[in-house]
């Protein structure tokens, strides 16, 4: 597929990504010390708080290869678009990327945006149809997942794409290499997961 990007002057831009309408949220402090296992079950701690990649998670766990629906690269300047607050730490102007993460038989298990300084994406993703994760694992890029927040909540507009009833879990955190900040990324997982870490 590939990915048309749009200006920062596009109508379609304003607030056009999935965030979570939260019941509940959790702050660095809470990914750092983990939630009551009546609150998450630990098979979900481990996905959701834990700094290993998701795609990769996602493959071990269905047992097929996770690919990628590129569904927007949009150029946003250095508009805060909506994003959580450390968005500010990715230098701008900014591209904003849309995915939908599924199994190799088309299974959709997560959302993902993600926030990159434009003059940086193509480096980072030089095939966009790839998992970050795997891209990354191509280049042998050193980084370190930081994850900053976890949400409960709720969304119509994943409800109808993942063809599952919500709320969700998600999480946000930033990338890192070379002790610097290179994209801040947002994810939502779909409750099909329980199939294989039971429920949450």
């Amino acid at each position: 597929m590939t990915a048309i990007i749009r200006s920062a002057d596009s109508a379609t831009l304003l607030n056009t990504w999935h965030a979570l309408d939260p019941i509940w949220q959790g702050t660095e402090e809470d990914v750092q010390k983990g939630l009551p296992h009546s609150q998450l079950a630990p098979a979900w701690q481990i996905l959701l708080l834990g700094d290993g990649s998701p795609t990769r998670h996602l493959q071990l766990l269905t047992g097929e290869p996770t690919e990628v629906d590129v569904i927007d690269m949009s150029a946003i300047g250095m508009d805060a678009d909506g994003a959580p607050a450390q968005l500010q730490a990715v230098p701008g102007p900014r591209i904003r990327r849309q995915v939908w993460l599924r199994t190799a038989s088309g299974q959709r298990l997560a959302y993902a945006t993600s926030w990159w300084e434009a003059s940086h994406v193509d480096e980072y993703l030089e095939n966009r149809s790839l998992p970050i994760w795997a891209s990354l694992a191509r280049l042998r890029t050193e980084l370190y997942r930081d994850v900053q927040g976890i949400y409960y909540g709720k969304s119509p507009a994943l409800e109808e794409a993942f063809g599952q009833k919500g709320p969700f879990w998600g999480r946000h955190y930033l990338f890192w290499h070379h002790k610097q900040p290179f994209t801040l990324i947002y994810e939502v997982f779909s409750p099909y997961l329980t199939k294989y870490l039971g429920s949450t």
